[in-house]
């Protein structure tokens, strides 16, 4: 039996990462929110490796805290280690990966929405929407609770008709033994939204207890804690140790004599996996030439023995896991407390949608997170986020809030998804953007937070922040600059760094341009640096003096590719009636409607031609008008 549960500007349909943010985000712009979980058990939970940020991913995380989100700010509540990657290489690629308390980071995110004013939480199943002329109205609950509201936003994560698979057995559930939603599915379908079939996997859960460490490589977080969130400064607490260690040929042989037991190689897993992320099997039979592999054993807490074994996903059957388990080096006697599995489930095609994540076919609809058919925490926040910005612009009759490919690794995630999209699970890569020298995630702050001020979600502490920082660099680099040492001071501390000594005076800037020579070793000669130089104003001055060739020479670029972003492209433009295109670029321009030249040239089967017969054809229209 139907009833009335109530009127909200915005529900949001999950409550994942994508669906925390896609909530918080248009609560916090003073709207009146809902959101729905099908487990409040499940609000933010930590299914697979209990861990935020990584190669691209880091990158992400500061992004959505630039403009406002709360991923950031929760990791750095609840991390137990925290390190910066890839730091022998360039500023570009330098990204924050910490490992949270799988508990606590749940809890806290559930605390801060509970205590969320214009946020009501709900636990409720999601069974159909309210569809009426094209257009969302609201969502009907398996209890019979009807809700209405402005905007939808879906978040579903890996829940629709999941699927679990470890070895010969396979059931209906979500991740973690949470309860799948069986019935959404097919009333999407029923609304014209098609959707695919997406497998993901995580290992097993092993006992601390019964691990051997002395066996294993200890792997301590950075001495120095690089917070996530742009509102912290200073972080201390006591890290806990990750551990690396290797699998063994024994390993390799019990894997492949039960190779034919796996789901993913019975045949009974059908859907696309993360290429990325392989499972064990899959390492054995396509790397077959190597005798083993490493793995990482990660605590998922404080107050737990539970370890994760990253490296080692898998859908062997459980006797095999713990059998294959037991020949790694340090877990010869481990016990399994969660085993590893396979998950199916459904997501949607995202060229169904626009840059603004709305569904482009269902007004008032949009969809975030692992159902747009991405992978991975960050990148369903990031989505969630966006989604829930424009929700709340589309109820002002505002434009969307859209980052394009230059300014934000978020615009590379959701172009990426929309215009060209995907056929396995989605994961952010540096590798993906094009600009990522000045996508670095040091000046995330100086790229989004204005922005973010602007339409109303970034807080006015926040801002104020923002431009203390920005000040701060900003006066240190014409300080720098201005500031010349003269020869007999200079030269001494430049022997003692194997540095060529000068016959004039040098300015602290060119002493920084030197690649032996860094901001915090200037320290010694530099005797009137201001003592409130904070560690993030420092290192922003030190990448833009080193790389200022580089960056400028990228900066160039961006200018050449916001020339054809700029030339718009008519939504009703009619592709079939321009001489010249190809049919599959007919079809695809006709089914994906892009905005502009520039994300025209990124659907896939459309080639360099065709953008030349469309620019010739645009230039044609536009000296007919004059």
């Amino acid at each position: 039996m139907k009833y009335d549960a109530g009127n909200y500007d915005v529900i949001v349909v999950g409550a994942g990462h994508a669906g925390c943010e896609a909530a918080l985000a248009p609560a916090r712009m003073g709207y009146k929110t809902l959101l729905l979980t099908i487990s409040l058990d499940a609000i933010a939970m930590l299914a697979c490796n209990p861990s935020i940020g990584g190669t691209g991913k880091g990158h992400l995380v500061r992004e959505v805290d630039a403009l406002g989100g709360q991923m950031g700010l929760t990791t750095d509540e609840v991390f137990i280690q925290s390190k910066m990657l890839n730091t022998a290489k360039g500023p570009a690629v330098h990204s924050l990966r910490a490992q949270a308390d799988k508990t606590h980071y749940h809890q806290s995110m559930k605390k801060t929405i509970e205590e969320q004013e214009n946020l009501d939480l709900v636990q409720a199943e999601v069974v159909d929407l309210l569809i009426e002329e094209q257009t969302a109205k609201g969502v009907i609950a398996r209890s019979g609770a009807v809700y209405h509201g402005k905007m939808i936003v879906l978040a579903t994560g890996v829940y629709l008709k999941s699927k679990i698979f470890i070895g010969e057995v396979n059931y209906s559930s979500g991740p973690s033994g949470m309860f799948p939603a069986e019935f959404l599915s097919e009333k999407l379908e029923e609304h014209g939204i098609k959707l695919r079939r997406f497998k993901t996997g995580t290992p097993a859960r092993v006992d601390g207890k019964t691990v051997d460490f002395s066996r294993m490589k200890r792997e301590d977080g950075d001495a120095e804690i690089v917070p996530f969130s742009f509102l912290n400064r200073d972080l201390n607490i006591d890290q806990i140790p990750c551990w690396l260690s290797r699998t063994t040929e024994e390993t390799k042989a019990v894997i492949e004599a039960n190779l034919h037991r796996s789901a993913m190689y019975r045949g009974d897993i059908h859907s696309t996996g993360v290429r990325y992320c392989p499972s064990i099997e899959d390492k054995i039979v396509k790397f077959n030439e190597k005798p083993t592999h490493q793995f990482f054993l990660e605590p998922e807490g404080r107050d737990t023995c539970e370890m994760y074994v990253q490296g080692m996903s898998t859908s062997l059957p459980e006797e095999v896991q713990l059998q294959m388990y037991r020949t790694m080096i340090g877990l010869e006697k481990v016990k399994m407390m969660r085993p590893g599995y396979a998950i199916e489930y459904d997501c949607i095609d995202p060229t169904q949608l626009s840059l603004s994540l709305e569904m482009k076919h269902i007004e008032n609809l949009f969809c975030a997170g692992q159902f747009n058919g991405s992978s991975g925490y960050e990148e369903a926040a990031a989505q969630g986020l966006m989604a829930g910005i424009n929700a709340v612009l589309k109820i002002r009759e505002e434009e969307p809030f859209v980052l394009d490919r230059s300014q934000a690794y978020i615009g590379v995630l959701i172009d990426d998804l929309v215009t060209k999209g995907t056929n396995e699970p989605y994961r952010m890569m540096t590798s993906r953007a094009e600009y990522r020298l000045v996508l670095r995630q040091d000046n995330a702050d100086e790229r989004l937070t204005e922005m973010a001020y602007h339409i109303g979600l970034a807080t006015e502490e926040r801002y104020q922040r923002y431009l203390e920082k920005r000040d701060q660099v900003e006066a240190e680099m014409k300080r720098l600059e201005s500031t010349v040492i003269p020869p007999d001071l200079i030269n001494p501390f430049l022997r003692n760094m194997d540095s060529t000594e000068v016959k004039v005076g040098l300015s602290l800037k060119d002493a920084i341009k030197r690649p032996e020579i860094n901001y915090k070793s200037l320290k010694e000669i530099d005797l009137e640096r201001p003592d409130d130089i904070t560690r993030e104003v420092a290192s922003q001055c030190e990448i833009r003096i080193k790389y200022q060739g580089y960056i400028d020479k990228q900066l160039k670029h961006v200018e050449q590719f916001k020339k054809i972003e700029r030339k718009p492209l008519p939504a009703d433009l009619d592709y079939y009636s321009i001489k010249g295109l190809r049919l599959e670029a007919q079809e695809k321009l006709t089914n994906l409607k892009p905005l502009s030249v520039g994300q025209a040239s990124r659907i896939t089967g459309v080639s360099p031609a065709d953008i030349q017969v469309l620019l010739v054809y645009l230039e044609q229209q536009r000296r007919m008008k004059m």
